[in-house]
């Protein structure tokens, strides 16, 4: 059973940002590296938090807890019939969005949020990497 007021929840939830620090953190550094992309992209499908368009690259920040990290990822004991079906559906809805972008051709990365909090900058060297990649086969 859920301890919240409806209206409690509706204001928790409300305060959950579309942009986490971690994915301000990693796009500063990419901009300070000299990448130039955009982030939350509206018009393509799953929102990705980092879209280069020239060179058909996609990254997507993935929350631990969201998306299910086989490491990391939990299901709250209270409000099971609510959280299963809630955190099932947002790794199908993954899978439809990646299979999205790969039958586009798009080059698209998937990086945990436990990733960048352990290794910050092995993080940034993945991303680097993917970009440079998609850069070479794209020209």
């Amino acid at each position: 059973m859920d301890n919240l007021t409806n209206k409690q929840r509706t204001k928790n939830m409300k305060a959950i940002k579309s942009q986490s620090q971690l994915e301000n953190l990693v796009t500063k550094e990419l901009w300070h590296r000299g990448y130039r992309f955009r982030k939350n992209v509206r018009s393509l499908m799953g929102r990705p938090d980092i879209v280069i368009k020239k060179y058909k690259v996609v990254i997507f920040i993935d929350s631990c807890f969201w998306h299910g990290c086989p490491l990391h990822g939990n299901i709250p004991k209270t409000n099971q019939n609510y959280w299963i079906p809630k955190l099932n559906r947002n790794k199908e809805r993954d899978k439809e969005v990646e299979e999205y972008y790969v039958s586009l051709n798009w080059n698209i990365l998937r990086i945990w949020e436990h990733e960048i909090k352990d290794d910050l900058t092995g993080a940034l060297n993945k991303i680097e990497y993917h970009i440079q990649k998609s850069r070479i086969l794209n020209n």
